[in-house]
């Protein structure tokens, strides 16, 4: 080891050097590249500065395309300027990327390559996104390891300002942006000696001046425009050698040794793989394990992949050289073949044709795709595709790490390959999401890392769900550098922090031989083997695993921690590995949780604390029988009466079996269906509510704020009760209309999250004891199963009829089931029960639009997707199809449904002869207003359906196909905040103000949650978000005021937890608005800070303050002489602190900054009196205005 060495990520790696590197960054959040701008923001607010000397400006714009735009004009103004994307973003970028190009703009942009969407949405890793990039004349610079990553940035940067060609650096996404790695810093005199100041300043003598005035961007004609375009030959031919110069500089400064393409492996290789990006490390460590045995391989790491040189290319292959395969991480449909691929074989045959290949022959050459959205590429598939290349007639073409049984492109793999590493130390975590086991284990990386003279290494594999997801974290420790880009296969300790997963998954399958197993169980060391499956009891002996248990969720809660059992969990791992002396260990990790928690105060800190010292005296290790005793193995993914796709197709995703799958199980175009969740039974709630009959008044707030749809309400006949399980709890039903009926509340055991939710919000307590309410949180494992049975009982009793319903009633609302259930939204969501109302009172005609954010993902997320139907087999459709053109997208469907619908009333009328003119004009006629109506007309369509089957008329039959349109279908654009406000404001703008019915729901949690918490422009004043580290400087956007405006928009701004019955209201009313319309709905989240079952409370106290006003602006009260706008909640009646210092994200802008923090906080209540009177007074001029007409 040479310099100092620091435990970072990826991302963290590559911004400490562009930060250092630039007097500016314009940025927008996007998964995985945010966390490169949230480390900019939050060193530009603690004023650390570039190696200039100043402090770089970091913006926040609306859009990746904003980004790239204020980029561009920073850049044309002189400002060394970089940004952060990925994937979809860094498409809406390609714009201004030509044009910055165009102009040979010295610049550096870091890029965490990502999947592009396509047939589905996918957050994780591969080359799709840069590859669409690759005609924009930008440099592509492409990293393997966190190392190289943190050094290519600078390359980057110090070769662009020669080159006058500006550069794409790019990495992994997740493989490399999200690993922890110990690295080699790089300094800022390291930094300062690669950047030539007076290139540096020829770049800022190239800057708009009026002082030096120039015209830039002109547009050109046909006369000229070609010859022009061929101007920048010479910088992009000149462009690899100054690449190579820079990767020079860099060595003779550092050490590290870079080329445009560099070669390991054998000196004679026969078979050479060519690669980019991470998957060149597993190639790099698999080749040279090869070559130690004896075979004639090697790789070719790409490092300059535009402009692609073919001299250097071919000058780094080895002459012995027969066979090149090269590996693209993209897939590019009706092409002859990828990227990489082209360029090699053009370089290949262009060289050969002008006599320079130096190979003895010229090399055949073959090519495949590997890894798409971050699929494992292993030792086994770099083997699998060298052992192809040494055949007499390989495969050109192929796919590695799948099975391909379609188009038979797939090599075959010997799965039991692995690369030996002797000192290398291996573990592997099973958490659930926001248990803090991935927080926890990064601080091991990083005191292993930062303590010892060991290399580290962690991996985090998270699934799309919120928190409450399983992640898997792999941790590697040795004394060498690490290239193993892959999971860990044989793990010498494996820690499960979740005692359901022993019978969900196949734990320890991982696990090596002797290694150590420690699980949090609620059994102890006596009882607990009898309560593991056979697979694992199989392991524990057949491998001689040394096996220790604890209850770490009860020293939580007996330390005052709640559910965060991290480091308990953490203290364990470094007792039992060794990899520190047990007192160091324990000593850093303390060190680890002041620095950790700190802000959040002396008590949080202490308690973490006192867990740690408690930890060891709770934890046993277990007896290990000799045989296995277990009675019950691994229990199926779903049930076995689940429908034949769940089972075969979902089932093998559920128990993380999906990279088994065969391309022939998964539908070609991205269709799946709907009403899935119902068969994952994620089984995660520690504790579930439980209903206490007697003290029940039957509100149905529980039902209606439960954002995963798991405690619900139904009224039935007596009959019910016969055959209930033994114990059914049940009330005489408090409805007149509903009078010798009987009323139950149940919770489905096995999809409730636990959040508590319901039970905070129970108005119902007993009248002997405080404490109690209608529903108890209760521990979930001691009930679990009798529950269950109560579920598929409560299921079975069918649903009141809508019509019989007000549905403008709480407590008739909770009878309508819902149409959106059990989703992977957090425990405790704020967005869901919106979503859920939704489903309820119109998902049956619903067709809905979503923008990509947290509710896409919650809904429409593999393995299974919450959207359901009802027992008529109807319900919401949905589709996702990108962040920023939501609105459009919904736009589109509403005209679709208008041209279905006018076609099918126009064949019914042509063909009234033969239908008959009743039923026709019955249903022409038919009000659609009610659900007792929308009910007769279904009917009527049935009736029409059935006549049409007699007809043989072309007609006849189109009518057939769209006779369910007839009914009136209700259109929903939903996203959050993100969407509404930021990237696709202009298209809601444009939507809202077409007039057309459609109708828009904002989710607003006044942060990009899906991406992390940054900062919106619904962000409020003062508050902390990422990208807003010193505290929102500026008020919250008034989404509600700007729609009103138009005056033929319904507007609607609700908080389900300060007033469910406005709430309601205004969603009928939206829906029923002959036009468009916009519910704004408040939505508490993680990001905000606090324990979310009192989440409804906090609703209730931003209207009490006036942070967040209720209203309702219907255009068609102006007919009736009224007001349009009605406003639902009173003048504000409490100060906004006391609602803004419950929650962390105002409260920590008090710790780090209270002189600023009182100034904003003094600001937003000024702002908070401003806005009622103005609302006040507008209210009061529009009903004066209808007065006076």
């Amino acid at each position: 080891m040479k310099g100092k060495m620091i435990t970072v990520d990826g991302n963290e790696a590559v911004a400490s050097v562009a930060y250092r590197l630039s007097e500016a960054a314009t940025i927008y959040p996007i998964t995985p590249s945010s966390p490169m701008g949230e480390h900019a923001d939050e060193w530009s607010a603690q004023g650390r500065q570039n190696i200039w000397g100043g402090v770089p400006r970091v913006v926040e714009m609306q859009s990746e395309g904003g980004a790239a735009g204020a980029m561009h004009g920073s850049l044309q103004a002189g400002a060394l300027t970089t940004t952060f994307t990925a994937s979809q973003g860094l498409l809406l970028m390609i714009p201004n990327m030509f044009k910055i190009a165009g102009e040979l703009t010295s610049c550096a942009m870091h890029v965490s390559a990502r999947t592009v969407a396509t047939h589905a949405l996918s957050i994780f890793g591969d080359h799709s996104d840069v590859m669409a990039a690759r005609s924009t004349g930008w440099a592509l610079l492409a990293s393997g390891s966190v190392q190289e990553a943190h050094h290519l940035a600078c390359i980057a940067h110090a070769a662009t300002l020669k080159a006058r060609v500006p550069v794409l650096h790019f990495f992994d996404g997740f493989r490399t942006s999200h690993e922890v790695s110990k690295i080699e810093y790089l300094e800022d005199e390291t930094l300062r000696d690669m950047i030539d100041d007076d290139l540096v300043a020829a770049h800022r003598k190239r800057a708009l001046s009026p002082d030096r005035p120039f015209i830039r961007g002109t547009a050109q004609n046909p006369d000229v425009f070609f010859q022009a375009r061929e101007a920048c030959n010479p910088y992009y031919m000149a462009a690899p050698d100054i690449f190579q110069e820079a990767m020079d500089k860099f060595s003779s400064l550092t050490g590290y040794s870079y080329h445009l393409f560099d070669y390991v492996g054998h000196p004679e290789a026969e078979r050479v793989l060519v690669i980019m990006g991470s998957g060149a490390e597993t190639a790099h460590e698999t080749v040279q394990y090869l070559t130690e045995q004896g075979e004639k391989v090697g790789v070719i790491k790409v490092r300059l992949f535009r402009p692609f040189s073919a001299r250097h290319f071919v000058n780094s292959l080895p002459k012995s050289v027969k066979t090149v395969a090269i590996l693209d991480r993209t897939k590019e449909s009706g092409s002859l073949g990828e990227p990489l691929y082209l360029d090699v074989v053009s370089a290949i045959e262009e060289m050969a044709a002008s006599g320079e290949l130096p190979t003895k022959d010229k090399p055949r050459i073959i090519g495949g795709r590997y890894g798409l959205s971050s699929k494992e590429f292993t030792p086994a598939m770099v083997k699998a595709v060298l052992d192809e290349a040494s055949k007499p007639s390989p495969k050109n073409h192929f796919t590695v790490g799948i099975d391909d049984d379609v188009a038979k492109t797939s090599l075959e793999l010997d799965r039991s390959f692995s690369i030996p590493h002797p000192g290398l130390s291996q573990a592997v975590f099973f958490g659930l999401g926001a248990d803090g086991t991935v927080g926890a284990n990064k601080n091991s990386i990083k005191i292993i890392g930062e303590g010892t003279d060991l290399y580290a290494q962690g991996y985090f594999v998270y699934d799309s769900k919120k928190s409450g997801g399983i992640t898997i974290s792999h941790l590697r420790f040795g004394p060498e550098p690490i290239r193993s880009t892959y999971v860990i296969q044989k793990a010498d300790f494996v820690g499960c922090h979740q005692f359901p997963f022993v019978e969900k998954y196949d734990v320890l399958n991982a696990a090596a031989q002797g290694a150590t197993f420690l699980l949090n169980s609620p059994y102890g060391p006596e009882e607990v083997w009898d309560h593991l499956p056979v697979t694992m009891q199989r392991h524990i002996i057949d491998k001689k695993l040394k096996f220790y248990v604890i209850d770490a969720y009860r020293v939580a809660r007996e330390k005052g921690l709640g559910v965060r059992i991290n480091t308990i969990m953490q203290t364990c791992f470094f007792a039992l590995s060794g990899i520190l002396p047990k007192d160091d260990a324990i000593g850093r990790i303390k060190e680890a949780i002041e620095k950790t928690y700190g802000k959040r105060g002396e008590a949080v800190v202490e308690m973490n604390i006192a867990a740690v010292d408690a930890a060891l005296d709770h934890m046993h290790q277990v007896n290990v029988p000799e045989r296995v005793t277990a009675s019950f193995d691994l229990r199926p993914p779903v049930s076995p009466e689940a429908p034949e796709f769940v089972r075969d197709v979902l089932g093998p995703m559920i128990a993380l079996k999906g990279d088994e799958l065969p391309v022939s199980a998964l539908p070609a175009d991205g269709t799946f269906p709907s009403g899935t969740s119902r068969w994952e039974k994620r089984n995660i709630a520690l504790e579930i509510p439980q209903w206490e009959p007697e003290i029940c008044i039957q509100c149905g707030k529980c039902a209606l704020v439960c954002p995963h749809a798991t405690i619900r309400g139904k009224v039935y006949e007596k009959k019910w009760l016969e055959g209930a399980p033994e114990g059914w709890r049940y009330a005489p039903a408090k409805w007149p209309k509903m009078q010798g009926m009987y009323f139950t509340i149940q919770v489905a055991p096995e999809d409730c999250v636990g959040c508590g939710l319901c039970v905070q919000n129970c108005p119902a307590k007993s009248k002997t004891d405080a404490k109690k309410k209608a529903i108890n949180m209760t521990p979930q494992l001691p009930i679990k199963d009798r529950e269950a049975r109560y579920w598929e009982h409560f299921l079975s009793i069918p649903d009141i009829e809508r019509g019989q319903l007000n549905i403008k009633s709480v407590k008739d609302v909770m009878l309508l089931r819902p149409l959106f259930e059990f989703s992977g939204a957090c425990a405790g969501c704020g967005e869901t029960p919106y979503v859920k109302l939704l489903s309820q009172l119109f998902g049956d005609r619903a067709i809905v639009a979503n923008a990509t954010g947290c509710s896409s993902i919650y809904g429409g997320n593999l393995p299974t997707t919450p959207w359901t139907y009802n027992d008529d087999g109807r319900g919401p459709a949905w589709s996702n199809s990108l962040f920023e053109d939501n609105a459009e997208f919904g736009l589109g469907m509403r005209l679709s449904a208008n041209i279905r619908q006018t076609r099918a009333r126009q064949l019914l009328s042509e063909l009234a002869g033969s239908i008959g003119e009743r039923l026709v004009d019955e249903i022409l006629k038919a009000d659609q207003s009610d659900e007792s109506g929308l009910a007769t007309v279904r009917q009527r369509v049935a009736e029409l359906k059935t006549k049409l089957s007699g007809l043989n008329d072309p007609k006849a039959k189109e009518l057939a196909e769209l006779a369910d349109d007839l009914v009136k279908r209700s259109i929903w654009i939903v996203g959050g905040d993100g969407w509404a406000y930021d990237i696709g404001y202009g298209g809601l703008d444009h939507v809202l103000a077409s007039g057309e019915n459609v109708n828009v729901l904002v989710l607003d949690t006044e942060v990009y949650s899906n991406t992390g918490g940054q900062m919106s422009k619904a962000t409020p004043m003062g508050a902390v978000a990422k990208f807003a580290a010193a505290g929102k400087p500026t008020g919250k956007k008034d989404l509600a005021l700007m729609a009103m405006t138009y005056g033929n928009v319904y507007v609607a701004r609700v908080a389900i937890g300060a007033n469910d019955a406005q709430t309601i209201r205004a969603f009928l009313e939206a829906e029923s608005y002959p036009g468009s319309s916009i519910i704004i709905a408040y939505c508490h989240c993680i990001a905000h800070g606090y324990d979310l079952k009192y989440g409804l409370e906090q609703q209730k106290k931003a209207v009490a303050c006036g942070h967040w006003p209720l209203l309702r602006y219907d255009p068609r009260l102006a007919a009736e002489g009224k007001s349009p706008l009605q406003l639902d909640s009173k003048a504000p009646q409490i100060p906004l602190k006391e609602y803004a210092l419950n929650e962390t994200r105002f409260a920590m802008l008090h710790n780090a900054f209270p002189e600023r923090a009182e100034k904003l906080l003094e600001a937003a209540q000024k702002g908070i009196y401003e806005r009622w009177a103005l609302y006040e007074g507008l209210s009061q001029i529009l009903g004066r205005k209808e007065d006076a007409m």
